[in-house]
């Protein structure tokens, strides 16, 4: 891919993608709280018919690739083959053989849910989950196979529910959620929490032996966004354990937490080298040894 074909994608399409969707719209402007910093008020607005983004908070704007370089702190290289990695690719190259469902072209971007069912049974989305070094025992004592309709099509995806009845929604080729777009809340009434940025991560997390028995709440964001409304609730308890990603955003969330207070325990050191947890339980497939030299608090 190249940076003409990346700026081809639709940015409000991916935003969406990767957690966050806009405070406002006003005619072609799209209005978000800023993925580039933290912030109150939205400031990060996105023309929709120009495809461009500007963040007065910062004063910088561009095109996609401007915005990669910058959420992933990178060089275009890099941020081109992150965005060829990610469950986000495109089909405008022809070589490009993963199909991306564009939100805005269907029906004002609502997904309509036919359906919610439990066991998962869709073959395509069990071999996904083993994909993801996820124990099948604990994706369906989370999760639910959500049937769901765009336009004319029907498609079928695994389903993450959060505490104001929307649903995250993953499947090989698709990242998306059914509104409202909230976090999901798991009180086990523990004096220690568990913060996770995605539900892969969480269910990483479960899927681990050596601490499917450790006892805490649990908080899965679902989109970073919102990480500083959630800190009252996280200060409640004697320790916060963070899982977040290893990226620039991960670790300003991170520095933010731990000048609010000293209770936070960084967990990402068990995943040092990989973006996240789920991708370091990954790499346990192919190296289990990595397993016994690392080991989570509790």
């Amino acid at each position: 891919m190249n940076c003409e074909q990346a700026n081809q994608i639709d940015l409000v399409d991916y935003l969406y993608s990767i957690g966050f969707s806009p405070n406002k719209i006003s005619g072609e402007n799209h209005w978000y709280l800023s993925p580039l910093h933290q912030e109150r008020t939205a400031s990060f607005k996105v023309n929709k018919s120009q495809n461009i983004w500007y963040d007065h908070g910062i004063g910088k704007g561009g095109k996609l690739v401007d915005f990669l370089c910058l959420y992933l702190n990178c060089q275009i290289p890099k941020a081109l083959q992150k965005l060829v990695d990610s469950s986000v690719s495109t089909d405008f190259s022809i070589h490009q053989q993963k199909t991306l469902i564009s939100l805005s072209s269907l029906d004002d971007g609502a997904i309509r849910v036919l359906s919610i069912k439990n066991p998962i049974v869709n073959q395509t989305l069990i071999s996904y989950i083993n994909q993801r070094n996820i124990s099948n025992e604990v994706a369906n004592e989370f999760c639910k196979e959500i049937c769901y309709k765009t336009g004319e099509n029907t498609f079928c995806a695994i389903g993450f529910k959060n505490n104001s009845g929307g649903y995250e929604l993953r499947s090989p080729n698709f990242k998306g959620a059914v509104s409202p777009k909230y976090v999901t809340w798991l009180d086990n009434r523990a004096t220690s929490i568990s913060v996770f940025e995605g539900f892969f991560d969480f269910l990483s997390y479960r899927s681990m032996k050596n601490i499917r028995e450790a006892q805490t709440n649990i908080l899965v964001l679902n989109s970073l966004s919102f990480f500083t409304r959630s800190l009252l609730l996280m200060e409640k308890h004697e320790r916060i354990h963070l899982y977040l990603d290893n990226d620039k955003a991960g670790k300003e969330c991170l520095q933010q937490a731990m000048q609010r207070t000293n209770k936070v325990i960084d967990e990402s050191s068990l995943y040092q080298g990989y973006k996240d947890l789920n991708e370091w339980s990954v790499s346990l497939a192919a190296d289990p040894r990595l397993e016994q030299s690392r080991g989570l608090r509790r």
